[in-house]
């Protein structure tokens, strides 16, 4: 997507579909550079604070001390007893941003959109990606994409993306968006190549046969349109382009695809950057610390003031990785999403339960956790756990597995008993009594009868249930469901920081 945007109208036709990509490329893409926006943020951040730190510790007359942006932190001090927006709840919520930008066709297309939720109190950060497919209400316009809302608000008053599309995810996920943050490639390549590149470490060879390249979109033959991204193990050097493509990678073979290796690779990023930012061949040289600060006037799009930066960057600079919780909102097995195709013809995720009551309850209790003690014991019997709502309370098998997966409990299926008569919730357990410790805390978290015999419909319910799968798998217990289970009151404990 190599063409210049130049139009003011909306980057994308009228049935829904962006810049023609096809729903199989849409799929391969899905989820993907979940983490790179935050790379940047970090970038840009320490970038401001490696000018604080020189301007507190230079003269007046110093050639940073004159720069634009650095004249707008001298009140830092003066106002260093000020609140961030969402500090007096202890938990502040941003929005990140990416976006191709303004050299690309489709730019103004959120191709990600990340919730970062950080929690003062424990110093917990949480990043949840949001899939560009989403459908949403968006007024005026019925349901659309989420990722439509920056460029339809773009095409009608300039720079004004970022706080449409936190109001939607406000309104849809019911929680308060305090800041944004919005940015593009050309930012992060641009940053990494004014540092004179990172040196990274990569803990395992990366191989990934299915990288997609940049304006071969619609190529014939259709491998034309991925390339061979190979990054040894070892120490590398990295420019902008290649640690781009490090952190956005998801095809990985041996182990390098999934989200936790992805995750760990962007850290390694983030690591990198900061510790050449901070190291002393970049402090002492000016050029280079006015032409970064120059990339982020041009590519990043913010309502976080200069302040708010800095006192963000204090506030978690020292988080460690295992405070990272990472999560996406997707159409996975147990996933909060349901795929299909709109009546327009296009791709659309819309929430599975048929409406948003079950995210807004996973993005409210994402820094709940449960005992470390209940959590190694459930771990160690590797306890698995199929639940169904037994009652018509909408969501409430999702809600409690959400609750059990903090425990440790493996949940394998989730769905609805065919029997919705359920007063009180009852476990089934299918090891007889050989994961007893599990089972004890599933009672104690549930608060549910036991049983060790099945009835004859769920027999039934399950050999024909069983029939129907290519790999069926027998859970430890089954958890059904009843009317008794108060999701607000008998969730896990530490509350205090939902919103």
């Amino acid at each position: 997507m190599n063409k210049a945007q130049t139009s003011t109208t909306p980057p994308f036709n009228e049935d829904g579909e962006d810049v023609k990509i096809s729903i199989r490329t849409k799929k391969k893409k899905k989820f993907a550079k979940p983490l790179i926006y935050l790379s940047i943020f970090i970038i840009t951040g320490l970038a401001v604070f490696t000018s604080q730190v020189l301007v507190s510790e230079q003269s007046s007359s110093s050639w940073l001390y004159n720069l634009p942006l650095v004249k707008q932190i001298r009140h830092l001090a003066e106002s260093a007893d000020r609140n961030l927006k969402g500090e007096d709840r202890e938990r502040i919520n941003m929005l990140l941003l990416g976006m191709g930008g303004s050299r690309h066709e489709g730019g103004y297309l959120t191709d990600t959109i990340m919730i970062a939720s950080l929690d003062i109190k424990t110093k917990k950060i949480a990043l949840i990606s949001i899939p560009r497919d989403l459908a949403v209400p968006a007024e005026d316009r019925g349901w659309i994409k989420i990722n439509h809302i920056n460029a339809y608000a773009e095409a009608e008053a300039q720079n004004s993306g970022g706080l449409a599309i936190s109001q939607a995810v406000s309104d849809v996920f019911a929680i308060p968006i305090d800041y944004y943050i919005r940015l593009d490639f050309d930012g992060f390549v641009n940053i990494v190549d004014e540092l004179g590149g990172l040196n990274v470490q990569v803990e395992n060879t990366l191989d990934d046969y299915s990288y997609p390249v940049m304006g071969m979109e619609e190529a014939e033959p259709y491998e034309a349109r991925y390339e061979h991204l190979h990054v040894e193990e070892g120490w590398q050097k990295m420019d902008g382009d290649l640690a781009l493509k490090f952190a956005r990678s998801r095809h990985g073979i041996r182990g390098e695809g999934s989200d936790f290796a992805r995750a760990k690779r962007q850290q390694k990023i983030l690591e990198a950057a900061k510790n050449k930012i901070l190291s002393m061949s970049v402090l002492f040289k000016p050029k280079m610390i006015s032409d970064i600060i120059s990339q982020y006037n041009e590519h990043v799009s913010t309502n976080l003031k200069i302040w708010e930066i800095i006192k963000l960057w204090d506030l978690f600079k020292d988080v460690d990785k295992e405070h990272i919780i990472n999560k996406v909102i997707d159409n996975g097995p147990n996933g909060l999403l349901t795929e299909s195709i709109s009546e327009k013809g296009a791709y659309i995720l819309s929430p599975r339960s048929g409406d948003f009551a079950e995210i807004q309850y996973f993005i409210n209790s994402i820094f709940s956790d449960a005992p470390e003690e209940d959590k190694i014991m459930v771990s160690d019997e590797r306890a698995t756990v199929e639940v169904r709502n037994g009652t018509w309370i909408n969501g409430l098998a999702s809600k409690t597995a959400l609750d059990i997966e903090k425990y440790g409990f493996i949940v394998v299926r989730i769905g609805n008993s065919t029997r919705q008569n359920f007063e009180k919730s009852v476990i089934y357990d299918l090891t007889y009594g050989e994961k007893m410790e599990s089972l004890t805390i599933l009672k104690n978290k549930t608060n549910a009868n036991i049983s060790f015999s099945l009835p004859d419909w769920l027999v039934e319910e399950i050999s024909n249930e069983l029939e129907n799968e290519k790999s069926p798998i027998q859970p430890d217990f089954i958890l059904v469901i009843g009317r008794d289970a108060d999701i607000t009151e008998s969730g896990i404990e530490n509350t205090e920081n939902e919103m």
